[in-house]
């Protein structure tokens, strides 16, 4: 996409957004004056998910011209891009049988393509890329594979790395060696982004080992809230000689966070040939970042073929809030179609229809800061209220 499209296409879009907040404005003043409820079918928007989204593609490709480096180049990252968006969504179980695609075809896949930065002589090109693609298209090329698959970006959260050897439980020391090999996976590109502390005086400050080891939810509060993150995982190993001799790491995986409910996995790894406590430490870390991606992306698999149906009373503190609440409901995959039946200055009632049972709706929901709960009291009008999560409002207050 051109520089001048990009302009023609963002004037577009703010003139639509405009356009929806004056007729919701004007229906809101119409209702205010009669007093009367007015029935309304929502209309969802649209929006590109940051899954379908790949950044960081390097290229490197020599040729005998630059403009046949830079098509070579540009071919070859957008190879890279898909399977990347691929295996992003699709069970790792699944990736055997991810489809293979022209390159033509993979071309129409993508939305856009960003270069963040480039060189080039008159034989080579480098750059890295960032492929935006086509969301509808990449369902509808894993649906018509038969290949299961989940969209939802989980909130990112903070890993606290304890390790506990020779009777010491470490987090901040320079010897946490489980620290420093999560400070070599690869973190951030999944849908269950992590992200590691900077071990700073702040970070010190705020949670010591023995805390994070018990889940002390004040100071993991305390950390979580000041890197403006969700929640935290803290992941413990306990590093010791089994019976032969060789060292044996057992692995503990907690997460806390009100984006996602709270839940302990264990797992042991012994090492292999001449692994050292190093190389055993960097192998159970990198699989266990794996598993957290896994974990999540298996309890969001879409069902397409399970759709059901709510009532729920929205809440909302002004037409900002409104609007915001209708946005989130179009970005999301699960949410298949709103009618609005009633329509107030403060709330509205609307028939949800959606893919999935309701857990994994309420999860979801709560990564777009939006919260459904079960109505209370013998007058409610539904049997599901939604609101914007507190930290939504706060945030679109200050902007």
């Amino acid at each position: 996409m051109t520089q001048g499209a990009f302009t023609n296409w963002r004037s577009t879009v703010w003139c639509r957004a405009r356009a929806v907040v004056r007729i919701w404005l004007a229906a809101l003043a119409l209702v205010a004056m009669t007093g009367m409820a007015m029935p309304v079918r929502a209309q969802p928007a649209s929006a590109s998910s940051p899954a379908f989204t790949v950044r960081d593609v390097a290229v490197d490709r020599t040729a005998a011209t630059a403009a046949a480096a830079r098509e070579g180049a540009l071919i070859e990252g957008q190879r890279v891009a898909l399977r990347r968006v691929l295996e992003r969504l699709a069970p790792r179980t699944e990736y055997r049988r991810l489809p293979t695609v022209s390159d033509a075809r993979i071309a129409d896949l993508i939305e856009n393509l960003e270069i963040q930065q480039e060189r080039t002589s008159s034989v080579r090109y480098i750059a890295t890329l960032t492929f935006r693609f086509r969301s509808a298209d990449i369902r509808t090329l894993l649906r018509n594979a038969g290949i299961p698959f989940a969209e939802t970006v989980a909130k990112p959260a903070l890993v606290l790395p304890v390790l506990r050897r020779d009777g010491l439980v470490l987090l901040w020391d320079e010897q946490n060696i489980w620290r420093d090999a999560w400070n070599r996976v690869p973190l951030g590109d999944g849908l269950a982004p992590l992200v590691m502390p900077r071990a700073d005086l702040s970070d010190i400050s705020d949670i010591n080992a023995t805390q994070a080891s018990r889940g002390d939810d004040r100071r993991i509060a305390a950390i979580t809230g000041r890197y403006g993150i969700a929640g935290a995982v803290v992941s413990e190993a306990t590093l010791e000689l089994n019976a032969a001799g060789r060292p044996v790491l057992q692995v503990s995986v907690s997460r806390y966070g009100a984006a996602s409910p709270e839940q302990t996995t264990l797992e042991s790894y012994t090492a292999e040939g001449n692994e050292d406590d190093a190389a055993l430490l960097q192998r159970a870390a990198t699989l266990t970042a794996r598993a957290i991606e896994e974990r999540w992306k298996n309890e969001q698999l879409l069902q397409f073929g399970r759709e059901a149906k709510l009532t729920v009373l929205v809440t909302y503190g002004d037409i900002r809030d409104w609007v915001a609440i209708q946005r989130r409901l179009g970005e999301m995959t699960q949410v298949r179609g709103s009618d609005i039946v009633t329509l107030s200055k403060s709330e509205a009632v609307m028939n949800l229809s959606y893919i999935g049972d309701e857990s994994q709706l309420r999860l979801a929901m709560a990564q777009r800061d939006l919260e459904l709960t079960p109505a209370t009291g013998t007058l409610a009008v539904a049997d599901w209220r939604l609101t914007l999560a507190p930290s939504a409002s706060v945030l679109r207050a200050r902007r």
